[in-house]
């Protein structure tokens, strides 16, 4: 059953009668409508946000404040769960075509596709920052990826640059000293990756063999054992938090890297109250 929550700050139906009509183009899923009606506060935003995440819903959504629209989408983000704007696209192309704002609303125009240029923005980030570039500019990075050869570095970064995060990855090599702004990163930013010796061998076989076989112990199993073990004592020395990428899809991965950043930057007050 797949649930969509309808979020307005009016009373929620017009953006109902929307999505009916664009489900009706999809006769052989079942889902389940829930409707939340006058969202008028982040609070708000916050308690429906770990509703739909718990239930790993979606969000539509026809919300006409700036801020909260705004809102909406961060802590969406932060959730790991899509959020659809219906109003915030409509309105924005209807001011460019009448040259004007909505009444109240001056430089509606920039605000609504402010996080669509975001989006631009960190796909861009993460391109420029791939493989150990400008490892200096590592303090504009939200999210720090590192490991060694062939730990998914690069696809992950990609995919949760899509979803809006500002990444970076650094590939561990063995003798090479860490670059300075890694260690001065907040804790929850770098996240180590390993896997196991044996599946990573054979993946980098396949790549000697595609590179023809030029490519020394590069995919040696006690090559492989020492890199990682190379790697985790990087990672415990920092006390970086670890995540295995073995035999796991990349959105899995992105997703526990999202929750152990949502865990942490909780509130102690949340902490509390949900560990009584």
């Amino acid at each position: 059953m797949n649930i969509i929550y309808v979020v307005s700050d009016g009373t929620g139906r017009t953006a109902e009668q929307i999505l009916m009509a664009a489900l009706t183009q999809f006769p052989g899923t079942s889902t389940e409508v829930m409707l939340k009606g006058e969202v008028r506060s982040e609070r708000q935003i916050e308690e429906i946000v770990a509703e739909v995440a718990a239930c790993k819903g979606v969000i539509v959504h026809t919300l006409v404040s700036d801020m909260l629209r705004e809102s909406i989408s961060r802590i969406s983000r932060i959730h790991n769960i899509d959020a659809i704007d219906l109003m915030g696209p409509l309105l924005s192309r209807l001011t460019h075509h009448f040259a004007d704002s909505p009444t109240g609303e001056p430089g509606l125009f920039f605000s609504l596709n402010k996080e669509y240029f975001k989006r631009i923005d960190s796909m861009q980030f993460a391109f420029n920052h791939d493989d150990g570039q400008r490892d200096h500019e590592y303090e504009k990075a939200e999210i720090v990826l590192i490991g060694v050869s062939r730990t998914f570095k690069t696809p992950l970064s990609i995919y949760l640059a899509f979803k809006g995060w500002f990444v970076a990855n650094y590939p561990i090599v063995m003798g090479v000293d860490l670059p300075e702004s890694l260690p001065k990163m907040p804790y929850g930013s770098v996240f180590g990756l390993t896997t196991q010796a044996h599946d990573l061998s054979n993946l980098r076989l396949v790549r000697q063999q595609y590179l023809g076989g030029s490519t020394g112990d590069y995919s040696s199993l006690d090559f492989v054992r020492k890199e990682l073990n190379y790697a985790q004592n990087i990672f415990n020395r920092y006390e970086w938090p670890v995540i295995r990428v073995t035999n796991k899809p990349i959105e899995e991965i992105a997703s526990e890297i999202i929750a152990i950043k949502r865990r942490i930057s909780q509130p102690e007050s949340d902490k509390k109250k949900n560990n009584p």
